[in-house]
Parts: C-alpha cells; structure tokens; sequence
C-alpha cells in the first residue's frame, strides 16, 4: 500500500468538521446534483450496519465523468444537501474546494494525513463499485480506508463482477461481519444489501428537464454561505473545477511497500 506523503498537505487549509481521534466516521463523496433521498438512505444504511459515529457528505466541486453543462453550482448543491439530510449525524461538508485536487484518492489520502487517528470508510454504492476501474488510482484508494459497498437498484451483478471487486476478492468481509469494517485495516471492504431506492440525480434532472424546471446559474457565492461566512473567509474569486476520477495520464501499479 503507498502512503500520502503528509508533506503534500502542509499549506493546505481546508476547514474539517470536528471529528474526536477513534470515531468511526463514513464518508459518501459525489456530485449531488441533485442531492436525494437515496443519499440518505445509503448513508442511514451505513450509520446502523457499520456502526458508524458519523457520515460526511462531501459535495466535489466537479466530476469529468459527468457533464459540466448540467451541473449545478455547488452553492446551490451545499444548501439542497443540508436541507436534505436532516439528521445530526450526516455532516455536509465544502473542503473538497480547498485542496489542490478533487480526485478521490488525493480527498482521501489528504484526511488520512490531517486526521491518522480517526476510523474513516469510504462509502460507494454499487453503481460506482462497478465503474471505479475508470477512477484515478482506484487500487490505491482500496489501500487507504476500508470500503462498504452499498446495493443500488439492477447494479449488484455488475459490480460483483467489476475489475476491482474481482482484484480484491480475497479481502472482502462477510456482511454480517460489517460492524468490524471501521477497525479492519484496509485492504478491506464489504458489500451492504438492504432497501433499494430507484432514485438516482440523473432522472431527477431529466424530470426537471421535462417540467421545463431550468435551474439558476445565478447561485449565491460559496464564499457567501452562512458557515463559510462565520469562518471570516474573503470570498473566492472562482471556484476550483478540479477533476473527480478520471487520470490524465496512464496509471502505474500501485507500491505495496509500507
């Protein structure tokens, strides 16, 4: 497994929410555009089977696997997320924006650096477990955190027979073990099946497509937003569009020193 070099992170000032070192904190990165209650169920799902103290949501500023043209502004995105969520236990969270790159390997790699002590799991539903070969140092990011994989609906075949499900077989941990995948060192990940919703963001805007529901460019600026404000932040002369997963260039065989 290769490790963040810690000294890639020094200068970077992404504001965290609080986490105690030992908490078992879950993490469900995306788009959210639009946020719906399929977020919420995978991460209400993942709170009780893992045992988890917390669920981030961390909203990216971007993904080159989705359409730009169709992508709201994260402004608008942050506040529908907190507005959806509705639960102490499900943290909305914007420092993707402060670091140097949204890929998820470096998300990831950057709060093993900042916060070595907390328990994170990364959270994925299946449609992107079936996916993730096209992610940035997908094999990497199995070395990073322990992953659970959440069922979604016509997806569970495709990707049980995915590249990386395949590649990491022999670490895959019993569903009824799940509560233990916070504490198993990674490689390791588990695959969650429970109630399915059909709601997906892609059909959410193509039903506001069909209503002629045009959503506003005009968003208030994240800089602006009430807990961007109290952080006595100067607003942002533009927001970062960082890259989600996909490399710009041929990825290498991860190292499998310590």
């Amino acid at each position: 497994m290769a490790k963040p070099a810690p000294d890639h992170f020094l200068h970077v000032k992404a504001h965290l929410p609080h986490v105690e070192p030992g908490q078992a904190i879950g993490l469900l990165g995306g788009s959210f555009n639009p946020p719906h209650a399929a977020h919420r169920m995978i991460s209400e799902t993942a709170l009780k089977r893992l045992n988890l103290d917390k669920v981030w949501w961390i909203v990216t500023p971007g993904n080159p696997l989705k359409r730009r043209s169709e992508l709201a502004p994260i402004g608008e995105r942050l506040m529908a997320c907190r507005a959806l969520a509705n639960n102490r236990r499900i943290e909305v969270t914007d420092f993707e924006t402060d670091l140097p790159s949204a890929y998820t390997y470096s998300t990831l790699a950057f709060l093993r650096s900042r916060s070595p002590l907390v328990r994170f799991v990364w959270i994925m539903g299946a449609d992107n477990l079936a996916e993730m070969e096209k992610w940035y140092r997908w094999r990497e990011i199995f070395g990073l955190f322990p992953i659970a994989v959440i069922d979604r609906p016509g997806w569970r075949l495709k990707a049980l027979a995915s590249k990386p499900a395949r590649a990491y077989a022999g670490r895959r941990l019993p569903e009824a073990d799940a509560k233990l995948l916070a504490h198993t060192p990674p490689p390791t990940w588990t695959f969650l099946t429970g109630p399915l919703s059909p709601v997906s963001s892609t059909a959410l805007r193509a039903k506001a497509k069909r209503r002629n529901e045009v959503v506003t460019k005009k968003a208030q600026p994240l800089a602006e937003l009430p807990w961007r404000r109290q952080k006595n932040e100067a607003p942002r002369a533009a927001e970062p569009q960082h890259s989600q997963e996909a490399a710009p260039v041929t990825e290498t065989a991860p190292s499998q020193g310590s």
